[in-house]
């Protein structure tokens, strides 16, 4: 991957999942991935310790869920996106079943 292509991925905009360790006014994880063969989940999500990079620059590394509208070739394509709380788990609120 180049630095172009780092730099084209999606920012994790927003989120509010305030029980992710990578989450300090924002999501810290250099990057994330998301979904699975049945859900649009932030499989970065953990809970207890604290970690990431410090600042809040997460971007999506990598989207399993090919059946989203911003899906290509399992990566994401939109400009950004958003991660919120869905019952016990962090998901994916700009997933569109395409």
């Amino acid at each position: 991957m180049t630095m172009t292509q780092m730099l084209e991925m999606p920012r994790v905009q927003t989120c509010t999942v305030t029980s992710c360790g990578y989450n300090h006014d924002g999501c810290t994880a250099f990057a994330v991935t998301i979904g699975s063969a049945i859900s649009a989940e932030c499989d970065t999500y953990v809970t207890g310790d604290k970690g990431g990079t410090g600042k809040a620059l997460a971007q999506v590394g990598a989207c399993k869920r090919s059946d989203c509208t911003h899906n290509q070739n399992l990566e994401c394509k939109a400009p950004a996106i958003v991660v919120g709380e869905s019952g016990d788990k962090a998901d994916c609120m700009t997933y569109e079943k395409g």
